[in-house]
C-alpha cells in the first residue's frame, strides 16, 4: 500500500494533542490590533480545540499527526 500524503497547509494550522483533538489558533490576531482590546488580544492568544465534523475531516488530512 502506497504511503498517504500530508496535506501541507493543514500541517501548520492544526496541531494534534497527546489525546488526538486537534488543536488550531484564533483567528484574527495578524494585523489591525490597535483597535483591538488588550482583553480580546489576550484571548487570541489562546488556541481552541476544533471540534465536530470538521475535526473529522482535518483529521484525514493529517494521516501521520
Amino acid at each position: 500500500m502506497p504511503k498517504l500524503k500530508t496535506n501541507k497547509s493543514a500541517k501548520k494550522r492544526f496541531k494534534l494533542t497527546k489525546k488526538g483533538k486537534l488543536k488550531r489558533f484564533k483567528q484574527g490576531k495578524r494585523h489591525l490590533a490597535t483597535s483591538k482590546s488588550s482583553n480580546r488580544k489576550r484571548r487570541l492568544r489562546k488556541g481552541t480545540i476544533v471540534g465536530g465534523a470538521v475535526a473529522k475531516i482535518t483529521k484525514k488530512l493529517l494521516p501521520y499527526g
